[in-house]
């Protein structure tokens, strides 16, 4: 049960050994635990040990501290990179993230997602591509990328291109964070466990195959939200651009509906146009690589978006959350805009496809 070598115990990853888990606990607690370059290096090397380690049978992911599992990745340090022109140490994170992400949907183990609390942006990559996703009462999972100047990315416009309907379209515009009954409605979650016995389910772990420890904790989650607005939602967002969708919001008639046109007018219009076309894109791809090989294409074309830098300065560094968007409206953001950030960039790939 103690730390392993690789990762002492003031690692911003903590790994150990109970029975037959093996235990990753993201340990950046007053960030709520949001991912940085040596933290996904971490994690990738205990994949890599534990899958080859006959003695580990189940890999257990959690968070330090009582607000979530993971807030994202580490924003501030790529608004610094970004007005540094260190652009490539942000695209090296990305580039060792979304392997990360890749290598999680495909680990030929049991990987338990505790996704309990905060579970947003990079928090979503580490956990949602997982074979057991937990959720709780206290989950709140979004991907609010649109709110920074960015995209949804860590094969988030995968996981919400397979939702129900048009819901993933809802949640990547708007930047909505689900509770656990609509979590399991989008696919983004498999199974609810009260928080308060989530020691005695991970604990099981030490000795018990996860199905077994899923049928033995797992209940039923509260009752979500998003099913009762399917009606709005799928023909709202099915149009074809951001415009009409934010038209057909308004004339909608439902307050809900008004609303979040309302919240994704606030967004950066360039990022919105992005995210629609990326989720479009994305449908029509194959598998999860492929998506990551477009999200990794895009995020580094966002390094030189000045809405980056601007929605991160305006959430997170001064905090004043009135970010000055370029273009301002929708209207200003043309194809060829939209277009650039799908073209090949000279970071080159990830090599998955």
């Amino acid at each position: 049960m103690n730390a392993t070598p690789d990762a002492p115990a003031d690692s911003p990853v903590l790994l150990r050994r109970e029975g037959r888990a093996g235990h990753v606990v993201l340990n950046r607690p007053r960030a709520i635990n949001a991912l940085n370059h040596p933290m996904v290096r971490i994690m990738s090397d205990a994949l890599d040990a534990w899958e080859r380690d006959d003695a580990v049978a189940t890999v257990v992911l959690t968070g330090a501290g009582e607000r979530g599992l993971c807030a994202g990745g580490d924003i501030r340090s790529i608004h610094d990179d970004v007005r540094a022109g260190r652009v490539a140490a942000s695209a090296a994170f990305w580039h060792d993230e979304y392997l990360l992400n890749a290598r999680i949907a495909r680990f030929p183990k049991p990987y338990v997602a505790v996704m309990d609390g905060i579970v947003m942006g990079g928090g979503v990559g580490v956990s949602a591509h997982g074979g057991v996703r937990v959720v709780t009462e206290r989950s709140r999972v979004a991907m609010p990328e649109t709110g920074i100047g960015f995209v949804p990315d860590v094969g988030g416009t995968y996981l919400l291109t397979r939702t129900p309907g048009e819901l993933g379209t809802h949640l990547a515009l708007t930047g909505t964070p689900v509770g656990a009954g609509d979590a399991l409605l989008c696919g983004l979650a498999d199974h609810f466990v009260p928080s308060e016995r989530l020691p005695e389910f991970t604990g099981a772990l030490a000795d018990t195959d996860a199905a077994d420890a899923v049928r033995e904790f797992a209940g039923a989650a509260p009752a979500g939200e998003l099913a009762a607005h399917r009606e709005w939602i799928d023909r709202c967002y099915a149009a074809d651009s951001v415009e009409e969708i934010v038209d057909r919001l308004h004339a909608s008639g439902d307050r809900h509906a008004k609303e979040a046109a309302e919240t994704i007018l606030a967004k950066s219009p360039t990022s919105l146009k992005v995210t629609l076309a990326a989720l479009r894109r994305a449908r029509a791809l194959p598998t999860l690589e492929a998506v990551l090989e477009q999200e990794y294409r895009v995020s580094c074309a966002a390094l030189a978006s000045p809405d980056l830098p601007e929605g991160i300065r305006a959430q997170v560094v001064d905090k004043d959350r009135r970010p000055r968007w370029s273009p301002s409206e929708l209207s200003g953001v043309t194809e060829a805009d939209v277009a650039r950030f799908f073209e090949p960039t000279g970071t080159g790939s990830l090599g998955l496809v």
